[in-house]
């Protein structure tokens, strides 16, 4: 028994030594320390030895596991000890260069200006919309009052994609949508992507986007449209600012105004962000002309309102005093960061 035990300490101690990875070394382990090893067999075949040479030989056992034991604990380290400095050896990391920084976006100079407008009218008590961007001529241009002879049909106005379908050329389709399903009243915003074949340049783009309100109701009247965009003005620009309407014409409304509101950069005073009239031209308006309403199946002997547009590109160029409406698609992160 005593030269097998010999026989297992030096095997065990001689596959330690060889073994390259912790894997092996834990083979080595199974097979010499674990419940079906070669030791633990050993003591299992103690009853063939005789009673006054069990303890001494117990003893010898466990001596034996000792050692293996201490052998295996020296070898892991050491195997450990390699693996680190061959892992720091491969994964150096040079402590001197500048950390990473994780690069947080934030909203695009249009989108705050969006989300401004519609907090406002939504306080209101306006409802937000929205519609498609491939339209019917029927609801662009028909139902607006615009007939086929109208110059905004003109093909170098407008993108069509066929005779009856077009790239919406503004967000008004979206009322007369709203209108046709007969829910009254109504008190809505339609923002959104509108399409007219422009030259880019830093006030026009053939894509850009575009704002427009519609209220219908028993007993409008324009004094509730200039109390409504009086009250816009001063949320959008403060309280000081002071509007100005002046006679215009819109074939969707009658009468028909553009809007203008003081410049809030110089207090009205004349500046060259006015270009020193003291006014600002911000949107165009109207009450709803009664042969839209009829279009749309509202009777406008009962029923009257007003409509509204405005470019959320102005807004944001005249909120944020940029001087080219190209600055807000060109992508360029020094721009948008002043945001």
């Amino acid at each position: 028994m005593k030269e097998r035990l010999q026989r297992i300490r030096e095997e065990a101690i001689e596959k330690i030594k060889a073994s390259k990875n912790p894997e092996a070394l834990n083979d080595v382990r199974v097979s010499v320390l674990g419940k079906k090893g070669e030791l633990t067999a050993l003591l299992k075949s103690m009853k063939e030895i005789a009673p006054e040479e069990r303890p001494a030989f117990g003893q010898l056992v466990n001596d034996t596991r000792a050692e293996i034991e201490r052998v295996m604990e020296d070898a892991k380290k050491q195997m450990e000890q390699m693996l680190l400095e061959m892992k720091l050896k491969t994964e150096v990391i040079d402590v001197t260069l500048p950390a990473k920084k994780n690069s947080v976006g934030h909203r695009h100079p249009n989108t705050i200006a969006l989300e401004e407008v519609e907090r406002i009218f939504i306080g209101m008590g306006y409802e937000v919309i929205e519609g498609p961007e491939v339209e019917y001529d029927l609801y662009n241009f028909e139902k607006l009052n615009i007939p086929a002879n109208h110059p905004a049909k003109d093909e170098q106005d407008t993108f069509y994609i066929n005779k009856e379908i077009v790239l919406r050329t503004q967000t008004s389709p979206v009322q007369a949508r709203t209108m046709e399903k007969g829910k009254l009243p109504i008190r809505m915003i339609s923002p959104g992507r509108v399409f007219r074949s422009d030259e880019v340049d830093a006030t026009h783009s053939p894509s850009f986007h575009q704002i427009e309100g519609l209220v219908i109701d028993k007993n409008i009247t324009f004094a509730d449209l200039k109390g409504t965009l009086e009250e816009f003005a001063k949320e959008l620009f403060g309280e000081d600012t002071k509007t100005k309407f002046r006679p215009h014409h819109f074939p969707f409304t009658e009468p028909s105004a553009e809007v203008d509101v003081s410049c809030f950069k110089c207090g009205g005073k004349g500046c060259r962000f006015c270009k020193g009239s003291g006014w600002i031209e911000i949107l165009g308006c109207g009450m709803v002309h009664p042969h839209v309403l009829e279009m749309c199946g509202i009777d406008p002997e009962e029923y009257t309102g007003f409509a509204f547009g405005v470019g959320l590109e102005r807004i944001a160029l005249l909120k944020y005093e940029i001087d080219d409406m190209r600055l807000l698609y060109e992508n360029d992160i020094r721009f948008l960061r002043q945001f």
